[in-house]
C-alpha cells in the first residue's frame, strides 16, 4: 500500500505548490484582471490548496471524503470571519492573515469554495486516482 500512496502524495504536493503560486500571482501581481476574477479566483485557489493539503495528509481517503472534509473546513473558516477579537482582527490585517483567513464573511466565498472543491475532487479522480477511488 505504501507504494500506491507515495506517488499520489507527490502529485498532491506538486499541485499544492502550483496552486499556491497561482493564488499568489493572482492576488499579488497586478494583471489588470476584473476584481471578481481576482477575488473569487483567489478564493477558489485557496479551497483547492486546502484540498491538496488534506489529500496529501490522508491519501487513503476517497476523493469524495477529502472533498467533504475540506468543504467543512472551508465553511468553518468562512464563518469564523464573523468572530471578531482584537488580536485575531490584527492578524487578519496582515498579508498572511488576509491570505489564510480572509477578512470579511461572504456567502459568495462559500459558493466559490464549493465549486473549487468539486473541481479538485474531479481532477483527483480523473488524473491522480485514475478511476474514481
Amino acid at each position: 500500500m505504501r507504494s500506491s500512496t507515495n506517488p499520489r502524495r507527490s502529485a498532491y504536493l506538486a499541485l499544492l505548490i502550483l496552486t499556491i503560486v497561482l493564488g499568489l500571482v493572482l492576488r499579488r501581481v497586478p494583471m489588470g484582471l476584473p476584481y471578481v476574477i481576482v477575488k473569487y479566483g483567489g478564493s477558489m485557489l485557496w479551497a483547492m490548496m486546502i484540498y491538496w493539503i488534506v489529500a496529501a495528509l490522508a491519501p487513503v481517503w476517497s476523493a469524495l471524503t477529502s472533498g467533504i472534509f475540506v468543504a467543512v473546513i472551508a465553511a468553518l473558516v468562512e464563518f469564523f470571519k464573523l468572530y471578531h477579537e482584537s488580536v485575531l482582527d490584527a492578524f487578519r490585517r496582515t498579508l498572511a492573515g488576509s491570505l489564510l483567513l480572509g477578512r470579511y464573511f461572504s456567502w459568495w466565498d462559500v459558493v466559490a469554495y464549493l465549486v473549487a472543491i468539486a473541481i479538485a475532487v474531479r481532477l483527483d479522480r480523473s488524473f491522480i486516482r485514475r478511476g474514481g477511488a
